[in-house]
């Protein structure tokens, strides 16, 4: 019997030494899928005889090579998120007003994901265009948090982390434009690690490079493991680095270092916006572990941007560079986007270009703090708990409502600094996990990955399941 909480790695690894069939693997994940999608709403678009006969053929593959010669995650299901394309499937990014048509050729990012050996499992559901980090869409419905239904489980990634969470898939592909990574990670208690800007590219640079993919996942290993796979060079690709000479997963294993300084941000970055208990207590049981653990906790602040710059600067940017999703119903492009987009069409090219060049110097400005100042910020993922389904209608505008969820995690996305969400606290209160996220100088994931194993081995959460 396969367990559906298994890492990635796990269920590789018995998949290779012939303990377990890919098809068997197949199987019990989407037989989970048929019992729990229904209430949850991960996956917006299936293929279930598609990803059997892939697994038929992974099970040859087994049968005829030996152990060395298959991918690292030979016959491993991994679902994909409805913003990047598969061949032969459908890429509707999360909205009605766009082309259902089968796609004529998979992204570099999922064609990586395949040479990898892992076997694309469907499509996980998202908000419209990836805009706010909930999924309550006219095309996709509403995606709720398997830790309490009532709830959002982030975003806009929202399937990604429910598929995890629930055991319907061991580990999936995200995107994190503003949080996407990492706010599904801190909602359903799963470990989220935005890469450095370049580090993992795909087709185009997104969002003058604010957006980046990897996964969520139970494990750091998991974490680890994946992105050695996504991170090799990309000759037509701008920003990226040749393929590292040290793996990920070799650094995981190597003991973290000591007396790093570690700088602290627990106040919102947006005017009027408070932070939850919850979120300050899990920050508070995380400096706790890292002083134990031999780091200094420094009392140096960041050159933080106003609350007027971040919002005016990074919606400029947003807005104009995420807007060219082809639409062929543009009247069907949901309330807040088609504001959105009406917004990026009174950007003229010379504000945006200005809009641009001031994110570059406030990300210069930042990252130079990681030298001077500290090693690593900790800082809540979220100033909320996940908020109530629905909750963002009170205010009539889920951008705004979204603040909350996002205002921590967004910063590090215009600089492109490394970062990651580890779920180290619950809430005692409401049941629901807290994530706290680390934040590293650029090309530091090393240093981060080691650090959160630190963390891992004093707060573990690994048994934590919210359907047990």
């Amino acid at each position: 019997m396969v367990n559906p909480f298994s890492s990635a790695v796990e269920v590789a690894a018995a998949i290779r030494a012939k303990e377990v069939s890919p098809v068997e693997v197949a199987d019990r994940y989407l037989g989970r899928i048929a019992e729990l999608d229904p209430k949850f709403n991960a996956f917006c678009f299936r293929a279930d005889d598609e990803v059997r006969a892939a697994a038929r053929a992974a099970e040859d593959a087994v049968l005829r090579s030996a152990p060395e010669e298959l991918p690292p995650f030979h016959g491993v299901p991994l679902p994909i998120k409805d913003l990047v394309h598969v061949k032969g499937w459908p890429t509707t990014y999360g909205s009605l007003a766009t082309d259902r048509s089968p796609q004529p050729k998979s992204d570099p990012i999922v064609q990586r994901f395949t040479d990898a050996g892992f076997l694309p499992l469907g499509k996980t559901t998202t908000s419209e265009f990836g805009a706010v980090p909930f999924t309550e869409s006219e095309a996709q419905g509403i995606s709720r948090n398997p830790w309490d239904p009532d709830r959002t489980p982030g975003g806009s990634s929202s399937g990604a982390g429910i598929s995890v969470i629930s055991g319907m898939a061991p580990v999936a592909h995200a995107e994190d434009g503003g949080g996407s990574i990492r706010i599904p990670a801190s909602c359903t208690g799963l470990v989220g690690l935005k890469p450095t800007r370049g580090l993992v590219t795909n087709a185009v640079v997104e969002v003058e490079g604010f957006a980046t993919s990897g996964v969520v996942s139970r494990t750091l290993a998991d974490t680890a493991a994946v992105l050695d796979v996504l991170t090799r060079h990309d000759p037509g690709a701008w920003w990226s680095q040749p393929t590292p000479t040290r793996s990920l997963a070799d650094a995981l294993d190597t003991e973290s270092p000591t007396g790093l300084r570690i700088g602290v941000l627990t106040t919102s970055l947006i005017d009027g916006i408070p932070v939850d208990p919850a979120c300050l207590a899990a920050v508070d049981k995380t400096l706790r572990a890292l002083e134990e653990a031999g780091h200094q906790i420094v009392d140096k602040s960041l050159p933080l941007p106003t609350s007027d710059e971040l919002i005016s600067t990074f919606m400029k940017v947003w807005n104009v560079a995420s807007a060219g999703v082809p639409l062929v119903d543009p009247d069907r492009v949901e309330p807040h986007n088609r504001a959105q987009r009406e917004a990026a069409r009174s950007v003229d090219s010379w504000t945006y270009a200005e809009s641009v060049h001031k994110t570059q110097v406030l990300s210069r400005r930042i990252v130079e703090a990681f030298t001077d100042s500290f090693d690593l910020l900790v800082t809540p993922t979220m100033a909320c708990l996940p908020p109530k389904i629905g909750g963002w209608r009170a205010g009539g505008n889920p951008v705004v409502a979204a603040y909350p969820m996002g205002v921590f995690t967004s910063l590090f996305n215009v600089t492109g600094q490394p970062a990651i969400s580890l779920p180290l606290h619950h809430d005692e209160a409401s049941g629901l996990p807290v994530g706290v996220q680390l934040v590293a100088a650029p090309w530091r994931e090393d240093l981060l990955l080691q650090v959160s194993r630190t963390l891992e081995q004093a707060l573990p959460w690994t048994d934590r399941r919210p359907l047990d």
